[in-house]
């Protein structure tokens, strides 16, 4: 048997993607995000994984395989920050080894906090797309400080890959042909567009301009303990307002 830290080479590529196309098997559009989520906690020594769209700063989660993952990757959507965001924004892969101590602390000091209070003690974002374009993130959690393997972070960056080339081929919501298909994406798209509806709202209602707004919005989240979606929909409804100081 091959030692843990020795690279996969072909043999464990065709592993990965082997693991990864029995995963997907006969699966809707809808599914296959949280199961490629589930495919990496069974390739790796993670706890968790989910994966996001990025959009303008604003990541839009697809999947994850529990919802201590779902959560975690929700902090950072509300805080604008943390690994995530990171490598969304640079287009390589970040990899946050110890947020209990260190350097990790200091770079993302409030999602350590909020991290490490459920359990996660490790981030490591994978980014999704190409040399020119990231369009989202692969994020793995893990309950104890530590780098990954050599193999362990090509098998993520092979999971990274074919979570790009599954996300690239899900239908558009124009082009969906199921009926499932069309309601997760649509889904996602009113969340999408509730966030910048209700940061139009709130530029209008402080005389601020986006980025203000996006921040204020984030930090009323943070404060009250819910989702930029969450705020955004109140505001959307008209259940919250923001007034000038």
């Amino acid at each position: 048997m091959r030692p843990r830290d020795e690279p996969p080479g072909e043999r464990g590529r065709e592993r990965a993607a082997d693991a990864i196309a029995e995963g997907v098997r006969g699966v809707g559009p809808g599914e296959i995000p949280a199961r490629l989520c589930d495919v990496a906690v069974e390739l790796l020594p993670v706890i968790g994984a989910s994966v996001s769209l990025h959009s303008d700063g604003m990541p839009v989660q697809l999947g994850a395989s529990s919802a201590q993952a779902a959560y975690v990757t929700e902090i950072q959507a509300t805080l604008g920050d943390g690994p995530c965001q990171s490598a969304a924004e640079s287009g390589t892969p970040v990899l946050a080894r110890d947020l209990t101590a260190g350097q990790d602390v200091l770079r993302w000091p409030v999602f350590a906090q909020q991290a490490t209070a459920v359990g996660v003690r490790a981030v490591y974002s994978m980014p999704l797309g190409n040399d020119t374009m990231c369009v989202g993130t692969l994020d793995l959690y893990r309950d104890t400080p530590g780098d990954l393997t050599d193999r362990d972070l090509r098998t993520a960056r092979v999971m990274a890959g074919m979570m790009t080339v599954a996300l690239m081929a899900l239908p558009r919501v124009e082009e969906a042909g199921e009926p499932g298909d069309e309601r997760w994406l649509s889904g996602l798209a009113i969340d999408h567009d509730q966030v910048y509806q209700a940061t139009g709202m709130i530029m209008a209602q402080l005389g601020v301009g986006t980025d203000e707004a996006l921040a204020r919005l984030r930090a009323h989240a943070f404060a009250h303990a819910l989702t930029a979606v969450d705020v955004a929909r109140d505001v959307v409804e008209h259940r919250l307002r923001f007034d000038v100081d």
